[in-house]
């Protein structure tokens, strides 16, 4: 799916093809926001939820590696054995 596409849908469909073939990347809060950062196919989808809320608010969506900017603390590579 084409991030075009994917921004057509209507947002239960949005999370429903997240559920499906989103690949979980990284949590981090903002706020009172909880914020869970996807990679799908050649794109990134964000979903954003009040804190303890299951309710979506939003999904922001983009394929900018610039977007990943807040979450690069967040990731850890571990041990790099060469």
């Amino acid at each position: 799916m084409t991030i075009a596409a994917f921004k057509n849908l209507h947002q239960r469909l949005q999370a429903e093809h997240l559920a499906r073939h989103g690949h979980p990347l990284a949590e981090r809060a903002e706020d009172s926001f909880e914020l869970r950062l996807f990679a799908v196919e050649n794109f990134y989808a964000e979903v954003w939820r009040s804190r303890g809320e299951e309710a979506i608010l939003f999904i922001h969506v983009f394929d900018r590696p610039s977007g990943l900017g807040d979450y690069l603390p967040l990731i850890s590579l571990g041990e790099v054995n060469m």
